[in-house]
């Protein structure tokens, strides 16, 4: 009997199965919504025909690939040029021949990890195609993994690279984790974060334990948050989805403090200043 890779075409998370998968275990969970037409669960050779690459860089040595027309959650890969290989931070929904070529031309990829499962996106791709040493994500979430195989589970901090550490945040999903890219300042955030952009101007912060549901954190996930995030020097922000900037340290500690002065919410908390 042969495996198949199939995605789901609300969410896009890749299983691998004897045949078109009964469920989608993301879309089931309390943190996404269900579809509503019902099971729309596709082989990899119909969402290869479906998709077509995109790829921009909104940062000196960062590029994100995106595939058009959105599918699945619209997730964005990040490729970050680091000392000693790339490393592939999150996934694109799919990496068609001329995504894989590109990132050929970039220098391939030497580490591969992602923040929690509305990340992963086509992971299993990159490990298939580069083969590279280092695959990390949160020992947490490890049950979420079943399309690809995870090389170094992490624990609390992971680095992957020089000036490129993996923190567990916990929160959103007990493995969440953030990529932070010290010497760019950049925060890749995972679902730890959600920003409300007016354009590519970003506006409004919140913080959710489950968006669609709209469930906030409780209070003690917020603290571990500021406890690790807080610490964390960076002027911009990259989530599963896009890229924000700017946005700082300050700013996401006063989303988090406002967040533990009350009863907890999902409600978005407006930058200050001029933005």
């Amino acid at each position: 009997m042969t495996l198949s890779m199939y995605a789901c075409a609300h969410c896009g998370h890749w299983q691998r199965w004897f045949g078109a998968p009964p469920a989608c275990p993301v879309c089931s969970d309390v943190r996404n919504a269900l579809p509503e037409d019902g099971w729309n669960l596709m082989e990899e050779k119909a969402v290869g025909a479906l998709l077509v690459a995109d790829w921009y860089h909104p940062a000196p040595g960062v590029t994100g690939f995106r595939a058009v027309p959105s599918f699945g959650l619209g997730s964005t890969g990040w490729l970050i040029d680091a000392e000693g290989g790339n490393v592939a931070w999150e996934g694109a929904p799919y990496y068609p021949p001329d995504a894989l070529a590109e990132i050929e031309r970039l220098g391939g990829v030497a580490r591969l990890g992602s923040s929690h499962v509305h990340g992963y996106g086509a992971l299993w791709q990159l490990q298939q195609h580069f083969a590279p040493p280092v695959v990390a994500v949160g020992t947490r979430d490890l049950e979420w993994t079943k399309a690809f195989r995870v090389t170094w589970p992490v624990d609390e901090t992971l680095e992957l690279a020089p000036g490129l550490t993996v923190y567990r945040t916990g929160g959103h999903f007990d493995g969440h984790c953030v990529l932070h890219d010290a010497r760019r300042g950049i925060l890749f955030c995972g679902d730890a974060l959600k920003v409300d952009l007016d354009g590519t101007v970003p506006r409004a912060l919140s913080c959710h334990k489950a968006y669609h549901a709209r469930v906030p954190l409780s209070h003690d996930e917020v603290r571990r948050y500021r406890s690790v995030i807080g610490e964390l020097e960076f002027e911009a922000v990259a989530t599963p989805f896009e890229f924000a900037a700017p946005v700082t340290t300050a700013d996401v500690v006063r989303l988090f403090d406002h967040r533990l002065s009350g009863q907890p919410t999902t409600a978005a908390l407006a930058l200050g200043g001029a933005r």
